[in-house]
């Protein structure tokens, strides 16, 4: 039995390709319901070159082929009580195509049911498994003990015999009344006194699925306003000096880690880049450096992660802590990592900054554009730090948010520019103040 996942895109391509050759039939030109009840032999799996693979069972989401007879006579399906999407472009008198559902079912019957148009009902034993739960994301890696965080991903079950627990690195274990919520796809649980940094997993009755991402992730931090990591610098170095707010905490906003960057408050208008200076931070590296003010690309975590990834494995993460009381409502953050040729210490072209122009060469270098109000029309993190994952698979475009056709290479890792300007997007009037810890480069597998 295969525990693969298959989809309808690939199994539309599939369809493509003759996958029915072996058990499957040519769609006819007019789909009508058939008469009479089906009669369903065998489940296999769609992959041709596994036709002869019998199944007994498959996980939620898998696509399974039904082999049998008067097949077009099924008007419903349901998998246990869960009811399929049937797609007629896949059903045949001798096969259909299908999804199992995604729902985890309530009255499990091990059973798939046949309806028929005229309500007659024939039955198929087949068994529907539930995946281990997936780990995908924190609301904040950096959630201090006592806070209340979210973990996101799917499948987390809280079976009354098996309660749903959270295992935190350092050998914690969070369960009973630590955890506050619990839905299919969302956790929300009180962090533990004494947590480190590491995966954290989440075990049901179902299995153990555990995270990519690490809690309290030091893994290459590139800026965190402290210096305390390795290879953390404490400061960006720019022209703009003493303006950029660097190493601040703030009386209204408490601290994540320690210190962190402070952009704003100052007028903003959608459209119009009034003050740079409040948002603006600036790293330009020197080519010939051995410490301090290098290329990131020479740090040696950096250097070491680049050696083993490719740039569309990693993204850039951050804290970030967008106050009710400013919220922000109008330009996009451009992020642009840049290489020595474009801007550093010995060679401060400008241009590259400031020139975000798409009819100016400058304007083209890719960058990744992070507009977090653009469908509500307003961004804050509701008084708490959140984080912020950046696949550098996006980092591919233009001021406007629009596709860049410049490839993003290694070399444009030396140096970092983070500014508030277009975006793509009119916004509002507003003072937002943007406070960023913890700037850093991590794999994404």
């Amino acid at each position: 039995m295969k525990t693969r996942y298959i989809n309808w895109f690939f199994v539309a391509a599939l369809a493509m390709m003759g996958c029915f050759m072996t058990a499957c039939e040519d769609q006819p030109d007019k789909y009508e319901i058939a008469d009479g009840v089906p009669t369903l032999k065998y489940v296999r799996s769609p992959l041709p070159e596994e036709a002869d693979s019998l199944l007994v069972g498959a996980y939620l989401g898998n696509t399974v082929c039904l082999v049998g007879d008067n097949l077009r006579s099924i008007y419903e399906l349901y998998f246990n009580d869960q009811k399929a999407t049937l797609n007629t472009s896949y059903m045949t008198d001798h096969t259909v195509l299908v999804d199992i559902p995604k729902n985890i079912p309530e009255e499990v019957t091990n059973k798939i049911y046949m309806v028929t148009k005229s309500g007659e009902k024939v039955d198929f034993d087949f068994s529907v498994m539930v995946p281990a739960p997936v780990v995908s994301s924190m609301s904040c890696e950096y959630a201090p003990a006592g806070s209340e965080a979210v973990l996101y991903g799917d499948y987390f079950v809280d079976d009354p015999n098996v309660p749903l627990t959270i295992s935190m690195p350092g050998d914690i274990t969070v369960e009973g009344e630590q955890i506050t919520s619990i839905t299919k796809t969302a956790v929300k649980f009180i962090v533990p006194e004494g947590a480190m940094q590491g995966n954290i997993r989440v075990k049901s009755i179902y299995g153990t699925g555990q995270s990519v991402f690490q809690y309290k992730d030091t893994r290459n931090i590139l800026f965190d306003w402290d210096g305390k990591y390795e290879g953390a610098l404490a400061a960006g170095n720019s022209w703009n000096g003493d303006n950029e707010k660097k190493g601040q905490i703030l009386a209204s906003v408490p601290s994540v880690d320690e210190n962190y960057m402070v952009m704003g408050p100052a007028p903003l208008s959608g459209g119009q880049w009034q003050t740079p200076g409040e948002y603006l931070m600036m790293y330009w590296p020197d080519p010939n450096a051995t410490e301090g003010c290098v290329p990131l690309y020479n740090l040696p975590q950096f250097k070491k992660m680049l050696e083993d990834y490719k740039i569309e494995e990693l993204a850039l993460k951050f804290e970030v802590y967008v106050p009710t009381s400013n919220p922000w409502m109008a330009e996009g953050m451009q992020i642009r990592f840049t290489s020595l040729d474009e801007v550093s210490m010995s060679n401060q072209t400008q241009d590259y900054i400031w020139n975000d122009d798409e009819s100016h060469e400058e304007g083209k270098a890719p960058r990744g554009v992070w507009v977090p109000w653009e469908e509500t029309g307003s961004y804050d993190t509701n008084n708490q730090w959140v984080t912020v994952t950046l696949k550098m698979s996006e980092f591919n475009k233009l001021v406007s948010g629009l596709a860049s056709d410049t490839e993003f290479t290694q070399d444009r890792f030396a140096g970092l520019s983070i500014f508030l300007r277009g975006g793509g997007v009119d916004g509002k009037e507003c003072e937002p103040i943007i406070c960023i810890d913890n700037i850093r480069v991590v794999p994404v597998e």
